[in-house]
């Protein structure tokens, strides 16, 4: 089944055709580094996470770029209120986005641009419009005259005439439109600048996300990615800036995530409902809050609160405690060959044979799994044919009718399915030196048939996070999340 994805251009699912076979170029805007990562960053980076994943999955060769926006207005006032330079600022939050997605299992980008490494293309871009007679220089930089083209606004799907009827036009303002975005700002006293044909200055946000894509990609790119509230003006400002400079198409596919709500109402600061991903790691394991993030459709809005995130984390243990008992079986001998086999059947399974009701409902799974990733990436529907899956074979496992050949292909497929999801935890967990001695220390106590001092350890282990199993192969340990 062809890969279809919804494309905010043209407001239509659409079947995937990169424009170089097998290769997909895709880019994500970043954020702006004066602060910590916060939910909306943490959505935006786990969807488009998963969808390169995804892609990957497909056998594509993906290319993904992710920018930092390190010079704008929110970054010279953050440095200035701490007193510090604005590369320093972005030199102390670029590790922290770093440490929080890495906790999230996002997967580093190829490429991680900073603006400020682009400022020579910014500044061709800038002058190439200013001859194409595409932008004009006022007093306090340059601007991008967006009557010039007749499609600003396909994008948001706005009319330039509804636009300028609509907006606050500022007093002493000599822009030629309300809705003129400025490309290159003219320096102000005590703010970072570079030297430019109009004098020092520094660039506007929107022309540091197509300079990136140029240096990087060139004119043409498969994926771009970001979310809702970057449609307008900041997407639409890019495809105009981009299009009228290479007179090309920017981007094949536009792909957009749903906000972040809290407790159902928008998350501001305002509203004291914000919240980083620090805090909220502070109160949930990582893996709860990348496995609510995807849950959810790409598309759709997102309610964060206490209560669906407990639902993510009793989810995701149910995922985890599928593994741990697979884990089980594996050293349990009675499990591993039927005792209802008759005497070809159990040749076969000598043999290394698979059980075919095993490789059937592995088929199946993935067959569902792919057919509802392939329809713009419904995590909902490929996480509930998962779970289908997982009931399928705990019933399996009760009846012990699976071997080991089986469980290591039921395995397999988990492992081959987590490359997209990342939430199974499929390669284990390492267990802190500490929670091991406490189990070396119970197994003494147990030998020692001493039940009550072998319990209390039991109590100790579980209050710091970790459940233990017994059996005559030994002790088994798994995080509780």
């Amino acid at each position: 089944m062809p890969l279809k994805l919804y494309n905010t251009l043209t407001a239509k699912l659409e079947t995937f055709e990169p424009t170089e076979k097998n290769k997909v170029k895709m880019y994500c805007c970043g954020p702006t580094v004066y602060d910590y990562a916060h939910l909306g960053h943490g959505r935006s980076a786990a969807s488009f996470d998963l969808i390169r994943r995804y892609l990957i999955y497909k056998g594509y060769d993906v290319t993904f770029v992710s920018n930092y926006t390190d010079i704008d207005d929110k970054m010279i006032n953050r440095a200035n209120e701490e007193e510090i330079t604005v590369p320093e600022l972005a030199n102390k939050i670029i590790p922290e986005y770093e440490k929080d997605y890495e906790q999230l299992n996002i997967l580093p980008p190829n490429h991680k641009p900073k603006a400020t490494e682009h400022i020579a293309t910014m500044i061709k871009m800038v002058e190439d419009l200013i001859k194409k007679n595409i932008a004009y220089e006022l007093d306090d930089g340059i601007y991008f005259d967006v009557k010039k083209i007749k499609a600003y606004g396909k994008l948001s799907k706005q009319k330039l005439e509804e636009l300028n009827s609509g907006a606050r036009i500022e007093i002493d303002t000599n822009k030629h439109n309300p809705q003129d975005f400025v490309l290159w700002k003219k320096s102000k006293p005590n703010e970072p600048k570079w030297k430019s044909p109009w004098g020092d200055g520094r660039p506007g946000w929107h022309i540091e996300c197509s300079a990136m894509n140029f240096d990087i990609f060139g004119d043409t790119i498969d994926i771009h990615g970001g979310g809702l509230d970057l449609i307008f003006p900041h997407h639409e400002c890019e495809i105009a800036q981009s299009e009228s400079f290479s007179n090309k198409l920017f981007v094949k596919y536009w792909l957009h995530n749903g906000f972040v709500k809290v407790n159902n109402e928008k998350m501001s600061k305002s509203l004291k409902n914000f919240f980083t991903l620090k805090e909220i790691f502070a109160k949930y394991d990582p893996l709860v809050v990348r496995f609510l993030l995807i849950s959810n459709h790409y598309r759709n809005p997102i309610d964060f609160s206490d209560e669906v995130l407990n639902q993510a984390k009793n989810a995701l243990q149910r995922l985890h405690e599928f593994i741990f008992r697979l884990n089980s079986v594996i050293s349990a001998p009675s499990s591993v060959i039927p005792a209802n086999l008759s005497s070809e059947a159990l040749a076969k399974e000598e043999a290394g044979i698979l059980n075919s009701q095993v490789t059937k409902l592995i088929q199946t799974a993935q067959d569902s799994f792919e057919k509802h990733m392939d329809n713009d990436f419904d995590t909902s529907g490929a996480l509930g044919s998962i779970f289908d899956f997982i009931k399928q074979v705990n019933k399996m496992i009760d009846e012990k009718t699976l071997n080991q050949n089986d469980i290591n292909e039921i395995k397999s497929f988990i492992a081959k399915i987590d490359t997209v999801l990342a939430v199974f935890q499929t390669k284990g967990v390492k267990i802190p030196a500490e929670i091991l001695d406490l189990i070396k220390e119970r197994e003494n106590y147990r030998q020692e048939k001493n039940w009550a001092k072998s319990d209390e350890l039991r109590n100790i282990i579980k209050n710091q996070g970790y459940e233990i199993e017994d059996s005559k192969n030994g002790t088994k340990c798994r995080v509780i999340l």
